[in-house]
């Protein structure tokens, strides 16, 4: 028995052959042509083609692992019809006259290598994309479409890496796991790998080589462990571990309808996190008691313009139907960072993180803020609507927010429109400031939701979404501990509820140490939620 260790990304487990990924790479000859308009309309088709797929790539994710996880397919496309990209393609093909082929493999190459040099993390991510798109594109002027791989039965797929469409293209119901030579698990599969609930390991290393395919082996999600031949005695212990996790599976379904209350009676809210009405559907199956964080900005990525107000109505009005009287909080747009959208013409920068994002685009580009609050208002009549203001950090910000409010409301009243008067407004704990003046902060809203995510990166400059930085991201840091304990005593000391919506929410490890700090509401994404209840429902805190 050979082991190899790698970092779980799912911890689940999965005992089958693997399989090793074949990618049907075409080798790209670079060959003259004497009709570079013919090359050029070749490469026009198979471009369409290839957005064809990522239309249905989309969509497949859509279905599988909801809308915020299918948005890497929207990026996709808008790479594939960049301006700079296909320039450079039909130059290639009319200066060098050669095959189109050539031209999209050089201009990968040559784009890989302008994101690869870039300082910023999520930028240097980018050069995966483009490889990504172009060897699609490859595929498709060779003829061989889209790659796949040999899964006639179930198996556990290996390869050195898997691109974001080839982990939505996999067969669930014939992939038992995957685990892949390199990643980070921040990376775009990693999370659709944990939204597909499929067993998964990466970082595994060298030892992960073809040579292991049709060899019988075993995958610990949960420790990162993928066994190669393993033992009998192994191969029962992690048996029992994988029936141990389908038990607990069956009994999650059997607390639908039960209270998130502790064995001493502390009750807490378990909210689900949505990217739009899509994911509705989840929440209710999931059986979560309201919504706590309606990511909005999902509407202007999937716009090719600004979303107008009608089409942002229409959308929180049928969320807040949808919900029947639950609580449903929208996050006004947090646009910016690792959310770029071209129609919003923002300057590059050199650490977008800390740049021009979130509510300082609204309160600078007060037109776009005042549509999205207009529509908000309008809807609040259809539900119990909470509004909530991303990365804030003074209160200033807070009372010009209020100031606009107030000016849309008097609008609306002039034009005849209804609006709700118990709209309750909140904002995110999710810079430093904001947790260390929240007892100046509280007084100006009705509640607090921490987003643990940025609060972690900001906290610890830690950038998430960089592998080599992983064993620095420490998420129970004391630090951010403590700036989210001190939140929930300053919003309590004004009466005011705080909850989390960020990933540590659904970290059963903390749930105890939440609801000790007296946090009110965590809110998950949908597949969490009885996971979590079953946590509360199990906790005692007079021991």
């Amino acid at each position: 028995m050979k082991i190899i260790q790698g970092k779980g990304v799912y911890g689940a487990v999965a005992v089958g052959k693997i399989s090793f990924y074949r990618r049907s790479d075409a080798m790209v000859v670079r060959e003259k042509t004497d009709d570079p308009e013919q090359e050029k309309l070749r490469f026009e088709k198979a471009k369409e083609k290839s957005l064809s797929q990522l239309e249905k790539l989309y969509e497949k994710a859509l279905k599988e692992v909801g809308e915020t996880n299918a948005q890497i397919f929207e990026i996709h496309k808008m790479m594939t019809e960049d301006d700079d990209y296909n320039e450079s393609v039909l130059n290639i093909i009319e200066s060098q006259q050669v095959n189109a082929e050539y031209a999209v493999a050089v201009t990968a190459d040559n784009f890989a290598q302008i994101f690869s040099a870039m300082d910023d993390e999520y930028m240097k991510a980018r050069a995966a994309d483009v490889k990504d798109i172009s060897n699609r594109i490859i595929a498709n002027l060779t003829g061989q479409g889209d790659t796949a791989a040999d899964t006639d039965g179930k198996y556990i797929i290996c390869a050195d890496d898997l691109t974001p469409s080839e982990t939505v293209t996999l067969d669930k119901d014939k992939v038992l796991a995957f685990v892949t030579k390199y990643g980070s698990s921040n990376s775009h599969t990693a999370i659709l790998a944990r939204s597909m609930n499929i067993p998964a390991i990466i970082g595994a290393g060298e030892e992960l080589s073809a040579d292991l395919d049709g060899k019988s082996a075993a995958v610990d999600g949960f420790t990162g462990k993928l066994y190669i031949d393993p033992d009998e005695k192994t191969l029962s212990v992690l048996t029992e571990k994988q029936e141990s996790e389908k038990r607990k599976k069956a009994l999650l379904q059997e607390l639908k309808g039960k209270e998130n209350i502790t064995l001493d009676g502390t009750r807490i809210n378990i909210f689900a996190n949505i990217g739009g009405p899509r994911d509705i559907g989840a929440v209710l199956i999931n059986d979560a008691e309201g919504i706590g964080l309606f990511r909005s900005e999902f509407l202007y990525l999937e716009s090719e313009d600004f979303p107008t107000e009608q089409v942002q109505f229409t959308a929180y009005k049928k969320v807040l139907e949808s919900m029947a009287g639950k609580k449903v909080i929208i996050r006004t747009m947090d646009i910016g960072a690792d959310k770029q959208i071209d129609y919003f013409g923002l300057d590059k920068e050199d650490n977008p993180a800390l740049g021009y994002r979130a509510i300082r685009i609204c309160l600078t580009e007060q037109d776009i803020f005042r549509t999205q609050l207009r529509a908000l208002l309008r809807a609040s009549v259809y539900g119990r609507l909470g509004i909530m203001f991303p990365m804030i950090t003074s209160v200033e910000e807070v009372r010009k927010i209020r100031e606009i409010l107030e000016d849309i409301k008097s609008e609306l009243t002039a034009e005849g429109l209804k609006y709700s008067d118990n709209i309750e407004i909140g904002i995110m704990i999710e810079t430093p400031a904001a947790a260390v003046i929240s007892d100046r902060l509280a007084p100006e809203v009705d509640f607090f939701s921490v987003g643990t995510n940025d609060l972690t990166q900001y906290t610890l400059a830690v950038d998430r979404q960089n592998p080599k930085l992983e064993p620095f991201c420490n998420t129970h840091h004391e630090a951010i501990l403590r700036l989210i304990e001190f939140a929930a005593q300053s919003a309590h000391r004004c009466g005011k509820w705080i909850g989390i919506c960020g990933e540590l929410g659904a970290d059963t490890e903390l749930t105890e140490k939440w609801l000790k700090m007296g946090i009110d509401e965590l809110s998950v994404s949908p597949s969490f939620v009885l996971a979590v209840r079953d946590k509360v429902r199990k906790t005692d805190l007079r021991k």
